[in-house]
């Protein structure tokens, strides 16, 4: 990595959260305006949403049953290993469905849209676009935003219900715990503010996959090469942001609902 001054490293990171930002606020207006290419966005809802959902039920589920064994464990002590629903239910809801929905559709989709994006750059396909009067940022980033940030909400709701239901196979099975006790100590552990708090992550961890791999993916150069260099950038800049984000959220809800 060749050397530069700490002032054109700052000029250079300033700049590009400002072509960040006007890509964003552009990928959002643009809904607002006609032409909406309304199949582009029912295409990647169906890439993004059932492309990941193998993942993401599988992430959901095996995540409550290490979870429950976990619980469990720590709450023997106590003699509380019937708080296991309690936990599971929580601790999916509010934290670990939100966040490793978002960190997996991530990895998957993030460096998906750069790569695929980098190869129009590179190839001048997005240039080729702009030549006949095509608004690349409303033909190739808006579909992705929106699709990303509504199927990101509901696969999380999945993921909280595979891990809630993997927390209920282990303690069932393994723990010998009633299961329809289970379920309603689950039931009655959440609150509207958890549940609030829960789904409130995804719209930001969607909009910050599909944003920050579509950037990357716009401005890539160097052929090949860079092309791979901007799909890594995706997946490690969309991944921090996800986990930023995740706590201002998190201290935001606890602000609002106390807990």
């Amino acid at each position: 990595m060749p050397f530069v001054s700490p002032e054109i490293f700052a000029k250079q990171r300033l700049a590009s959260i400002q072509d960040y930002s006007i890509l964003s606020w552009r990928a959002v207006a643009n809904l607002f305006t006609r032409p909406r290419y309304m199949a582009d966005i029912y295409a990647q809802m169906d890439y993004i949403g059932v492309g990941s959902m193998p993942i993401v039920v599988l992430t959901g589920f095996f995540t409550g049953c290490v979870l429950a064994l976990q619980s469990a464990t720590s709450l023997e002590a106590f003699g509380s290993v019937s708080l296991t629903g309690n936990l599971v239910a929580l601790s999916m809801v509010k934290e670990l469905g939100p966040v490793l929905t978002g960190l997996m559709v991530s990895g998957r989709n993030a460096s998906g849209m750069a790569s695929e994006i980098g190869s129009m750059k590179v190839t001048e396909q997005i240039d080729a676009m702009r030549a006949l009067g095509t608004d690349p940022v409303r033909k190739l980033v808006t579909p992705r935003l929106y699709a990303t940030i509504f199927m990101l909400f509901f696969l999380t709701i999945m993921s909280d219900a595979c891990g809630i239901a993997g927390g209920a196979l282990v303690s069932v099975a393994l723990l010998g715990l009633n299961g329809s006790s289970y379920f309603h100590n689950s039931y009655r552990a959440l609150q509207y503010g958890d549940i609030v708090q829960g789904l409130t992550k995804p719209l930001f961890s969607g909009f910050i996959i599909a944003t920050v791999g579509c950037y990357f993916g716009m401005n890539t150069k160097g052929g090949t090469q860079g092309v791979g260099k901007a799909t890594t950038q995706a997946v490690v800049v969309s991944s921090v942001f996800i986990i930023i984000v995740d706590l201002l959220v998190t201290r935001a809800m606890i602000g609002v609902f106390g807990r």
